[in-house]
């Protein structure tokens, strides 16, 4: 196995106290910005000042519920600046939030509202009617339901939110929690099976801020962060939250889908009314996202921003989306990895330090072990398993003993990613263990032909998997989404793939889509694309006329998207 020994990163940053809110340390860390602005929202502006008493107001008003310590507490709200409050506040009282995805079926929820036990809900008005369709058909605890700005008028049993805050007075002290002691969750989303509930200890976001938002991102207060990816991921939990309120930077919160047009709106400054208007120095997003704004016409120009820093997290990064993105604003693209089990980014490119097509180094702090199917060293250049140590593992999956033990593996942590070490020290992502194919008895790693297919002119996105041939052997097959008014032919994107990669490599069939099947953070799903594709295989295997389909697939047309 390959690993990086322990440095000093851990015992250089001071460990949080044995008692310790993360809440409390942060309205601390902010107690002399009274009058800044710490969240900027399509409405208006909320100070570092009014987000202290609106913490401690909620948490009065979770207390007067009658929710005792540790007792969840359902966050299903789109990102403004009522969702900083409701998390925070909750943690302050001492309940656990649970953030979840806003973009989930009421089967989703009622399943959530089940397993967790919440106790009560803070919904925005624009999610309500899918939540009251999952209390509807779940066997639940929830007391009361708190909405954030109503989109229509509540009924019996729900009460706004910033009444609800106004009608408490201020809890004088958090909760008497430990460094240790579970603070929230996250939802770990799967291609299979139910989503796990992760749970993250108070200590646990103190070290993401200390290692990797202060020591690599470098974050000051004088940064406006922008985060495309929302608040109830891990990812963006970090970006929009925790890393900036550790230093009294401020925050520009977006509601609505990350689409270019939206983002660009946000990075122009033109957001938040008389008040608002600062215009982010940190961008967050993922690669779907940086390829999908290259793309559109309504791309700004370099001076009409004030990035300073750019950070890609999600999937990891096509070299040649980084190389465009840097030629179009003069900034690069700072790629990682995190995970919702480390909770953020445990290996990253550098400000400063980027090496395009690679993750770059493990983030000080963390260690990071490449294990193969064989005991012993794996050598640089053959994908292995990632596995990670570090300090901000989350505590367990709740309620599912099996799983916790599969992937929290005596102080190490599986990532279920593939991964190949390079001769300088960086990581280069191999795919998921998941997806990984063998071809000709090699392994290929299906985002390397993507990678690769994304840098043809008129290839906007690609998606690789493996499919069965007429002797049962994997061979890969490319879906691609083409840029409106480009064209190209599969054979001209395979000679392309040819060009650049060893032969076997290459996608034997390319079939042209309008649109990838993408998670709700841009993350592509490929078991999706296995799923189209599962009815094709059985037709070929069992034709009409009874006898087996051979011989290759008919050239696809010349597509324009």
């Amino acid at each position: 196995m390959n690993s990086i020994p322990q440095d000093d990163a851990v015992a250089e940053v001071a460990a949080p106290p044995a008692r310790f809110n993360f809440a409390q340390h942060l309205l601390q860390a902010n107690a002399g910005r009274a009058e800044k602005a710490a969240f900027v929202d399509d409405v208006g502006v909320l100070s570092y000042g009014e987000l202290d008493h609106r913490v401690r107001r909620l948490a009065t008003g979770l207390r007067s519920l009658g929710i005792k310590r540790e007792e969840r507490v359902l966050l299903l709200m789109q990102d403004s600046a009522d969702w900083p409050v409701a998390f925070l506040g909750a943690i302050y009282a001492g309940a656990v939030p649970v953030a979840v995805n806003t973009l989930l079926t009421a089967d989703d929820y009622a399943y959530m509202l089940e397993h967790s036990r919440a106790q009560a809900v803070l919904v925005s008005g624009a999610v309500l009617p899918a939540l009251k369709a999952a209390l509807t058909k779940s066997d639940h605890e929830v007391q009361k339901v708190v909405v954030s700005r109503p989109v229509a008028p509540l009924d019996f049993g729900e009460v706004d939110f910033s009444a609800f805050v106004d009608a408490h007075a201020a809890l004088p002290k958090p909760a008497a929690t430990g460094a240790d002691d579970p603070a929230f969750w996250l939802y770990s989303s799967g291609s299979t099976g139910r989503p796990k509930g992760t749970v993250h200890s108070h200590a646990n976001p103190y070290w993401t801020c200390e290692l990797y938002g202060k020591r690599v991102l470098g974050l000051t207060d004088a940064d406006v962060c922008f985060s495309a990816a929302k608040l109830f991921f891990a990812y963006g939990l970090g970006n929009a939250l925790t890393f900036p309120l550790a230093v009294g930077a401020t925050v520009v919160l977006m509601a609505e889908r990350p689409t270019p047009e939206a983002t660009f709106k946000r990075l122009l400054g033109k957001v938040g009314g008389e008040a608002g208007g600062a215009r982010p120095t940190v961008f967050y997003g993922a690669p779907t996202g940086f390829a999908g704004m290259l793309a559109n016409p309504a791309l700004p120009a370099r001076t009409q921003l004030a990035l300073r820093l750019v950070s890609s997290a999600g999937e990891a990064l096509p070299a040649d989306i980084g190389e465009r993105w840097k030629a179009q604003f003069g900034v690069d693209i700072v790629d990682g990895i995190g995970s919702t089990e480390m909770l953020h980014i445990f290996l990253s490119n550098l400000p400063g330090r980027v090496r395009y097509g690679t993750t770059g180094w493990p983030v000080p702090g963390y260690r990071i072990e490449l294990r193969g199917e064989q005991p012993g060293p794996v050598p640089d250049g053959e994908p292995a398993d990632l596995y990670i140590q570090g300090p901000s593992a989350a505590m367990m999956y709740w309620g599912n003993r099996e799983k916790t033990r599969e992937t929290f593996q005596g102080g190490w942590t599986k990532s279920g990613d593939k991964y190949i070490r390079n001769a300088d020290g960086t990581y280069t992502y191999a795919g998921r263990s998941d997806d990984m194919l063998k071809v000709s008895g090699i392994y290929v790693s299906p985002f390397e032909v993507e990678a690769t297919l994304v840098q043809h002119p008129a290839v906007l996105e690609a998606a690789v998997i493996g499919v069965p041939d007429a002797e049962g052997l994997t061979k890969t097959k490319a879906f691609v989404v083409l840029k409106a008014g480009s064209q190209a032919t599969d054979a001209e994107l395979k000679a392309f793939v040819k060009d650049k990669l060893a032969p076997y490599k290459y996608p034997r069939q390319i079939e042209f889509l309008a649109e990838l099947p993408k998670t709700a953070t841009g993350k592509i799903q490929r078991f999706k694309l296995r799923e189209m594709e599962a009815p094709k295989l059985a037709d070929a295997r069992f034709p009409p006329g009874g006898s087996s389909a051979s011989g290759p697939a008919e050239p696809a047309p010349r597509r324009e998207a």
